[in-house]
C-alpha cells in the first residue's frame, strides 16, 4: 500500500497518478491499455489525478456505479474528486471509450 503525505505520484508502468489530500492509500493499482483500476482509503474524501492519453474520453466508475464520463486535457491529466463518505474504502475504475 502506497500512503501519500504531501502531493506525490505513484508511478507504474509509466503511468503516473497523483494524490493531494494528505492521509489517502492508493491500493492494488491495475493499469491496461483501456483501463485503469485501484482502490482509494481515506477519513474523508480524496483527490486523484490520472495521467493518462491526451484529449481522450474516459467512462468513471465508483464501486461499479457509473458516474459519468470525463476527457482529459491536452496534458492528459484527468481529475477525480472521490466522496468516501461513512465507508472509508472505495473502488475506483476508469475506462477508455
Amino acid at each position: 500500500m502506497k500512503t501519500f503525505k504531501d502531493i506525490t505520484k505513484l508511478e507504474k508502468n509509466g503511468m503516473f497518478i497523483y494524490e493531494s489530500v494528505p492521509g489517502t492509500a492508493v491500493e492494488q493499482l491495475e493499469i491496461t491499455d483501456r483501463e485503469v483500476r485501484f482502490y482509494v482509503e481515506a477519513a474523508t474524501d480524496a483527490q486523484i489525478t490520472l495521467e493518462l492519453e491526451a484529449e481522450k474520453e474516459y467512462k468513471i466508475f465508483i464501486d461499479e456505479t457509473n458516474v459519468g464520463k470525463m476527457k482529459t486535457n491536452l496534458g492528459g491529466k484527468l481529475m477525480l474528486s472521490v466522496e468516501l463518505g461513512q465507508c472509508n474504502k472505495v473502488a475506483v475504475r476508469v475506462v477508455k471509450l
